[in-house]
């Protein structure tokens, strides 16, 4: 009788296993797909804001100082719109998977997990957990990467100011 309650108890672990296992197989699908959804905002808009940014430069500059404020303050700008339609992206991923519990402000829960502040006043349901590390990851590598575009604009922009006034 203890072998087979044993045999029964070791069952269960294993088909618990097998469902968790599941469970966290759809969190890294939806996860990487909502991740992948981002990244592609994120290159498309680097890609106009460098190209952009590359022209503005380009162009010879009466007064180099207001230059420099004209081209950094758009660039900022757009970015800072870029990453709160990526937030709405989460957001959205979180009401059609119901990751968020009833009643959640799910903006908020996807502001709160894509900039890592972590308060724990919104926890996603069980089944949903690993969604909101996932959101902080994929949250951490674009702000990353946005400042990573926002030094190279300073610096060539900087670069062709310096040029212009006769500095470098």
């Amino acid at each position: 009788m203890n072998t087979v309650c044993n045999k029964l108890w070791i069952g269960g672990v294993a088909n618990q296993n097998v469902q968790t296992g599941g469970r966290m197989l759809r969190q890294f699908l939806v996860g990487g797909g909502v991740s992948l959804v981002n990244i592609a905002i994120h290159a498309l808009v680097m890609t106009v804001v460098v190209q952009v940014a590359r022209g503005a430069v380009a162009k010879e500059k009466s007064y180099p100082s207001l230059f420099l404020v004209a081209v950094m303050i758009p660039t900022v700008s757009i970015l800072m719109v870029t990453h709160t339609i990526e937030v709405m992206v989460w957001s959205l991923a979180y009401w059609i998977v119901g990751a968020a519990p009833a009643g959640a402000d799910r903006v908020y829960f996807a502001f709160v997990n894509y900039a890592t502040l972590g308060y724990g006043d919104i926890v996603p349901l069980e089944r949903w957990r690993l969604l909101g590390p996932i959101t902080a990851m994929n949250g951490a590598l674009l702000f990353g990467w946005s400042t990573a575009v926002i030094f190279e604009v300073l610096r060539k922009t900087w670069a062709r100011v310096g040029t212009s006034n006769g500095a470098g």
